[in-house]
């Protein structure tokens, strides 16, 4: 099985979710990129205004790859949209259920619900990186989408940057993660690797520090 964000090792992202402390991404043999601190309590806390924009960017069904705590799917609930969020971890997952927040355990590899017919895909948080191949992620996002939906993403404020490579999480308590492959991509790059599955961005747009691209099927 890959290894995936924040597993194995002293688990430090599971622990962080209970203390709503903060992670650091540790790339090993990157050239260009560096530790990155990644807060999250934000992710356990209420969206925010940025947040609810990008919602308002899509519509229902909608499912956030990569979810977390749940954070983007309470959103779209509040928004009044059908909403779910999907989660390999099952400390995050937990804290979802706690929450009442729909989301299950699996990865966006795994048999979903609703194939084909999710008008919103959600990658967020940085998680167009998700098991280090954003090609291989993008071919299944135009496996889940309907024809007429969209897929937001958040991407590097680079728009050339295309980087995979091995990365650990570290705890506030220097405790790390077993290693795993992560991805950053910019919205040149991410055109670029969605073309030859039938998708194509449409907007781009940057709020608040946050970098952000729709892709849709092209006719």
């Amino acid at each position: 099985m890959t290894p995936t964000f924040g597993a194995g090792g002293d688990e430090p992202y599971a622990r962080a979710l209970q203390n709503d402390g903060q992670l650091l991404l540790v790339p090993a043999g990157a050239p260009g990129s560096r530790s990155l601190v990644m807060d999250v309590g934000r992710w356990s806390s209420a969206a925010d205004a940025t947040d609810m924009s990008l919602i308002e960017e899509g519509t229902g069904p909608l499912l956030d790859i990569g979810c977390g705590p749940g954070r983007m799917v309470r959103a779209a609930l509040t928004a009044g949209y059908n909403a779910l969020g999907i989660d390999v971890s099952r400390a995050a997952v937990g804290v979802a259920h706690a929450a009442g927040v729909p989301v299950l355990e699996a990865s966006v590899f795994d048999r979903l619900p609703l194939e084909g017919e999710w008008m919103t895909l959600l990658l967020v948080d940085g998680n167009i990186g998700i098991g280090g191949d954003p090609s291989a992620l993008l071919e299944r996002c135009a496996e889940l989408l309907s024809p007429t939906g969209c897929v937001l993403v958040e991407v590097q404020h680079d728009a050339a940057v295309d980087r995979t490579y091995d990365c650990t999480v570290v705890g506030d308590d220097g405790r790390a993660s077993a290693s795993f492959p992560w991805a950053e991509i910019g919205s040149a790059a991410l055109a670029r690797r969605a073309a030859p599955f039938g998708l194509g961005p449409v907007q781009s747009w940057t709020r608040d520090g946050r970098s952000f691209c729709r892709l849709e099927h092209r006719v």
